[in-house]
Order: structure tokens, then C-alpha cells, then sequence
């Protein structure tokens, strides 16, 4: 069992009386920077030249400074850049500017666990990942609440990496909720294995493979849409409140025994077996290096798969049942004006 930690077991002074670089200010970035700062931690915000964030988190009363300087003042460094940026961000802006008993810190662990940022002996290297989308730490922080929170640590110069992390978290307001330890490897892996078995690459094709089955068999593709795909949300939304087996009691008798009879019948052995190989392919590093790669080529595979995606029927039908539906684009709007870009 995971070990949990709350508000009593961390000490707030520890974050408050460092110096913190928030490196982005995207989803992440903006909630990182804003529940600190009015946590009392001294804040500054590191952006590329010319971002367009800029004169929003100066509208927010923070500090807004070119990543390498950002870098050079602070002794807590986040880094809240996309996976593929950090690297070459890290070797030209952050490292040159690394002290002994510096913390630099990570919300995912891919560019530690594969071997793509390698810190210097003398610094701490430890993770605060919430687990929740950043619009929604900044808003139960504001709300006096907290999202759970991972913590982790791959580097313990000074010995006090850990109860850093911790009190970054509490600054955050993740200890209101509960925070869980981790490590590098394990966030990195089973992150990489829920996106692409479960959270995205399985459910995507979970649901085009159903539209597609009832088209091909003559149904309207509207139907098919509604049926597995829009309904989705219901679903997903039960279980998310209260598990599989509540999810099962909210349903009628028909669909819970249909779920139960046939449901193991498309996730086979053979599901399985290719779970285990992807799984495979994560721990032993071919996915990164896959991707590593495909990014150095100028992404030709993932430019021409995500084209073919937004292709699809599915998104064509997509688009014309969800405009007689604006409630549905009312809820985005919100949650992009929420999350400050």
C-alpha cells in the first residue's frame, strides 16, 4: 500500500523559504504558480522569448522572467514544459545555472527515467505530479480543497529532498487531499501504460472499432455516435463517482449483464497479451526511443496518424450532432477561460 501524507505532515516553511522557478505556464504552469504564491512561496515564472503566456501571469501579479534567468535566480526548479521541450531547454537554459543544494523538481517523470536529463550529483531531483488537470488544482485550491498528488524523489543530495517535495505539495494544496508516494519509474511507466492502453490509444479505438462495426452493419452513423461515443461521458462519469460496481448499480439489468457476459469477450487473453507487450515496451525503453526518434525526424508518423484521425467519419458526424448540442462547447469555453491557457 501506498504511504499517504496530509497537511499535518508537512512543513510549509521548507517551500516559503526557497526561491521557486516555475519553468510554463500552461494548464500546469498557471496552477503551480498561483496556489504558491498565495502560499507565501517567492514565485517567478520562466518563459521562452515572445510567449504568448507572458502578459497572462504578468496579469496575475507574478513574475515573469526568460527561462535562463528564471533558472539562474531560483533554488526550486519546476519544470513544466511538454516531455519533448525539456531536454534542450534543460542543457542551454537550466543547467548551466545549477548550484549544489539546488532542488530541481518534475510533475512527470519521462526525461529522468529515460535518461534524456541527467542533473549534476549535487542537486535534489524529486516530483510533485497532481493527478488532475490544472484549471482544476488552481480551482479547489481556491475553494479551500486540494487534488491528491504524487510525490517522488530520484536524487537526495541534501537529504531533505523528500520533505521538500512534500511541503511544495502542501503549497500547492495537494496535502488537503492526500498526497501518495511514488517513485520515478513507477509514475513514468504506468502514466505511459494507462495513456496508451487505457486513457487514450484503448479507449479511441475501443470506441472508432464500435462506430465503425455499426455502420459497416447498416445503422446510421448518428446512432452509432450516440451509442459509443457521446454516451461515453454517462458512463465514465458514474464510475469516476463511485467505481465500477456503482457504475453497475446506476445501469439497468440488461447493460450490467451484457457488461458482464460480453465485456470480457472484446478484452480476451489476447488483449491482454498485447497489454503485457506494451507494458514491455515502456519498461525497456523502446517507446521513448521510438518516440525520441520521431521527434528528431520532424514527427512524419505522429503528423500523418493524427491526420488520418481527424479524418475519420466519426469526427465528421462528431461535429455535426455535438452543433445541435451547445451546452457541450459551453463546458469548454469554460474550462479554457478556468485554466488561463
Amino acid at each position: 500500500m501506498a504511504t499517504l501524507y496530509y497537511e499535518s505532515d508537512a512543513d510549509p516553511s521548507l517551500i516559503q523559504g526557497r526561491k521557486v522557478a516555475i519553468l510554463g505556464y500552461g494548464s500546469q504552469g498557471h496552477a503551480h504558480a498561483l496556489n504558491l504564491s498565495e502560499s507565501g512561496v517567492d514565485v517567478r515564472v520562466g518563459l521562452r522569448e515572445g510567449s504568448s503566456s507572458a502578459t497572462k501571469a504578468t496579469e496575475a501579479g507574478l513574475r515573469v522572467l526568460p527561462v535562463d534567468q528564471a533558472s539562474a535566480e531560483a533554488d526550486v526548479i519546476m519544470i513544466l514544459l511538454p516531455d519533448t521541450e525539456q531536454k534542450a531547454v534543460y542543457d542551454a537554459q537550466i543547467a548551466p545555472h545549477l548550484q549544489e543544494g539546488d532542488c530541481l523538481m518534475f510533475a512527470h517523470g519521462f526525461n529522468i527515467r529515460f535518461g534524456q536529463i541527467v542533473p549534476p550529483a549535487g542537486v535534489d531531483v524529486a516530483m510533485v505530479a497532481p493527478k488532475g488537470p490544472g484549471h482544476l488544482v488552481r480551482r479547489t485550491y481556491t475553494e479551500g480543497g486540494g487534488v491528491p498528488s504524487l510525490v517522488a524523489v530520484a536524487q537526495d543530495a541534501t537529504g531533505k529532498a523528500h520533505d521538500l517535495a512534500l511541503s511544495y505539495a502542501h503549497g500547492l494544496g495537494a496535502t488537503r487531499a492526500g498526497v501518495l508516494d511514488t517513485t520515478f519509474d513507477e509514475e513514468t511507466e504506468t502514466d505511459l501504460f494507462g495513456e496508451q492502453v487505457v486513457l487514450c490509444g484503448g479507449l479511441t479505438a475501443l470506441v472508432t472499432a464500435g462506430f465503425e462495426t455499426l455502420v459497416d452493419a447498416g445503422y446510421q452513423p448518428e446512432s452509432a455516435y450516440f451509442e459509443c461515443l457521446h454516451e461515453l461521458k454517462l458512463i465514465v462519469d458514474l464510475m469516476y463517482e463511485q467505481g465500477i460496481a456503482g457504475m453497475r448499480y446506476s445501469i439497468s439489468d440488461t447493460a450490467e449483464y451484457g457488461d458482464l457476459t460480453r465485456g470480457p469477450r472484446v478484452i480476451d487473453q489476447g488483449v491482454r497479451q498485447e497489454m503485457q507487450r506494451i507494458l514491455g515496451e515502456i519498461r525497456d525503453g523502446s517507446f521513448a526511443e521510438e518516440w525520441i526518434a520521431e521527434n528528431r525526424n520532424g514527427r512524419p508518423r505522429f503528423h500523418e496518424l493524427r491526420a488520418a484521425g481527424k479524418a475519420h467519419p466519426i469526427e465528421e458526424i462528431g461535429a455535426e450532432l455535438r452543433a445541435m448540442m451547445p451546452f457541450i462547447s459551453a463546458g469548454k469555453q469554460r474550462v479554457e477561460d478556468i485554466s488561463g491557457g
